[in-house]
């Protein structure tokens, strides 16, 4: 009898067991990364239907724990696409300030977009003695609010540890949607002009 409970309990404890798969919708953060820069620099945004549908596949993979009777259960996808207030106003200052303050210096080769999502100052001499100073400030601030927009996302949809991978995503969109002209960093650090 007590063999026959034991059994029926393990049984009943191994078809409980769920496994939950997280993943990071790289697709997802790629849209909501390609909208955001966007909108920062000014640029018109790729009409409908020029861009992947978003979404991993999910469904359709075999766990050998399934044999058993043990599903896996996917969470629910993350809104990565989210517009909290913290990253509308970041987003609001961030492109009312590259328009007033970078724009002209990506334009003349002064700035450039750095391989972790950031602005640098890439030819201090292409910016006049008077602006330097305003530049500096401009470009920290610029910094700033990139770095607490993609913790924002992160913890907004409950990932903290998603931020390095949200930060590489922007670094790639920054890249992308720049203008023709614009410099910015390769993978080993050294400048390039698109």
């Amino acid at each position: 009898m007590i063999r026959w409970f034991a059994i029926f309990t393990t049984a009943l404890v191994l078809t409980a067991c769920v496994t939950i798969n997280v993943y990071f919708p790289a697709a997802e953060a790629r849209e909501a990364a390609r909208e955001f820069v966007d909108d920062v620099i000014g640029r018109e945004a790729a009409p409908e239907g020029t861009t992947p549908p978003g979404g991993m596949a999910r469904g359709g993979s075999f766990h050998p724990l399934m044999l058993l009777g043990i599903s896996t259960a996917h969470a629910q996808t993350p809104d990565i696409t989210i517009r909290t207030p913290a990253i509308e106003a970041i987003r609001a200052r961030m492109a009312s300030r590259f328009q007033s303050s970078l724009s002209a210096h990506f334009d003349s080769g002064a700035l450039g977009f750095t391989n972790t999502g950031e602005v640098s100052i890439r030819d201090a001499g292409s910016i006049p003695m008077a602006q330097r100073a305003q530049v500096n400030q401009a470009v920290a601030e610029q910094n700033r609010d990139s770095r607490a927009v993609y913790r924002e996302i992160a913890v907004a949809n409950g990932q903290p540890d998603w931020e390095p991978r949200i930060r590489q995503v922007f670094a790639e969109q920054w890249v992308q949607r720049a203008k023709g002209g614009w410099w910015y960093q390769d993978a080993g650090g050294g400048w390039r002009q698109k």
